[in-house]
């Protein structure tokens, strides 16, 4: 055998070596793995899940039982013994079958009272020469708004100035006359045309002073200036719009003021085909504003008989007392409509729902404290909520400062944290 044969041998056997080498390394990786994951397992140790053991099988003291945590898939629990509960404040309840109202919520908009909103017109064509009312100011029924100088006051005051002339003249003579017939000095002829034209010279001035009441002017003239036109405010209320400027000539049909009475406002709903059924003249309905947090009572005054043409809804009105003026004309609002009552196998009070970990929670009551269990809710009318799953009907929970056991949960997962 020569050199070259002997090299050559000895590589093939470093290649044979280094592939059986090759072979027995995954193998003896997938054993040692095969051992981390018995030795991992609860029944390696006799362990439950959640203790830690270090390799002389000591357990750490750090697990659920000791602190009150539950790693992640277990239910959390707030351990509180029944003194500590009575402290708290807690009070327990049972989940209990019930009815719960069920109600209909329609989008509305407030709108003025047209039953106390009016449009102040001068009905006499003229100029304006003073105002005494400005935007958004409050007004006594009865108070001057503006002044306007009319030409057709003037006329017309003048015609009731001339016809209460004619009827003291016409008076007179009729007197006159009365005594000239009973001493048989004059005709009786004379003495009925007396009391004709007394007759007609009433019905003249009675029509003059109609016509000024129907303007809204008196027949009173304040220094002599039989022009002066004044409007005054119809009710109580507030100036809405105002379109007049002092020197501005107006129509007698001109819409100067707007009034209107906000004491009391409409709340305007539309309310589709499917719920008309639901929505009855004379129910009483709970009004929210859309923008901030504000309610009220309301009776539904007015249910629409025909539907828009481009909405194809129906009108409703809810009347609303505003002594405080909270509801603002164009405010957008939610009016909840009560359409009856259901059967529902179990109910929560609506105040016991917590909300942790953005799910709605109830904490139910266990030996060794409360158990923290997330449900699903269903219907709710403000005093009791359905509950669809997670809670079974005879299950105790917390209701009143059921927060705190919220605040308690809170403070025990920020010291497991550290």
């Amino acid at each position: 055998m020569n050199k070259k044969q002997t090299i050559a041998i000895a590589v093939m056997a470093a290649v044979g070596v280094l592939l059986a080498v090759l072979m027995l390394l995954p193998k003896r990786e997938a054993g040692e793995h095969a051992a981390h994951a018995d030795a991992a397992q609860p029944g390696a140790t006799g362990h439950a899940t959640g203790d830690h053991a270090d390799a002389s099988g000591h357990t750490d003291a750090k697990g659920p039982a000791a602190g009150g945590h539950a790693d992640a898939g277990q239910p959390e629990m707030v351990k509180l013994d029944d003194a500590q509960v009575k402290a708290a404040g807690i009070v327990l309840a049972a989940a209990a079958p019930a009815k719960i109202g069920t109600a209909i919520t329609l989008p509305g908009e407030i709108r003025f009272n047209e039953d106390r909103t009016a449009h102040v017109v001068p009905k006499l064509a003229g100029v304006v020469v003073s105002v005494h009312a400005e935007l958004g100011e409050s007004v006594k029924q009865g108070q001057v708004l503006a002044v306007v100088a009319s030409s057709g006051l003037s006329d017309q005051r003048s015609e009731l100035l001339s016809a209460q002339r004619r009827l003291a003249l016409a008076n007179t003579t009729f007197e006159r006359e009365k005594r000239l017939w009973q001493d048989k000095i004059s005709a009786e002829q004379d003495y009925l045309q007396a009391r004709q034209a007394v007759n007609e010279a009433e019905i003249a001035a009675q029509n003059a002073r109609q016509k000024l009441n129907a303007y809204g002017a008196g027949a009173g003239v304040e220094g002599g200036q039989l022009n002066r036109l004044e409007l005054r405010a119809p009710f109580d209320g507030v100036v809405m719009e105002k379109h007049l400027a002092l020197g501005e000539a107006v129509k007698e049909d001109a819409n100067v003021f707007t009034i209107s009475d906000l004491s009391s406002v409409w709340a305007e709903l539309a309310v589709p085909p499917r719920d008309l059924n639901r929505v009855r003249v004379g129910e009483m309905v709970v009004v929210r504003a859309a923008a901030f947090d504000v309610q009220a009572d309301g009776k539904i005054t007015y249910v629409g008989s025909l539907l828009g043409e481009q909405t194809r809804t129906a009108k409703a009105r809810v009347a609303l007392a505003n002594p405080d003026r909270a509801w603002r004309p164009g405010l957008f609002v939610n009016v909840e409509v009560q359409a009856g009552q259901a059967d529902v196998a179990v109910t929560v009070a609506a105040d016991a729902l917590q909300t942790v970990e953005d799910k709605p929670t109830l904490f139910v009551k266990t030996k060794d404290g409360f158990l923290v269990r997330h449900v699903v809710t269903g219907r709710s009318d403000g005093r009791l909520t359905e509950v669809l799953q997670g809670l079974k009907a005879g299950e105790r929970y917390a209701v009143a400062n059921s927060f705190v056991l919220k605040a308690e949960l809170g403070k025990g997962s920020a010291e497991h944290a550290h």
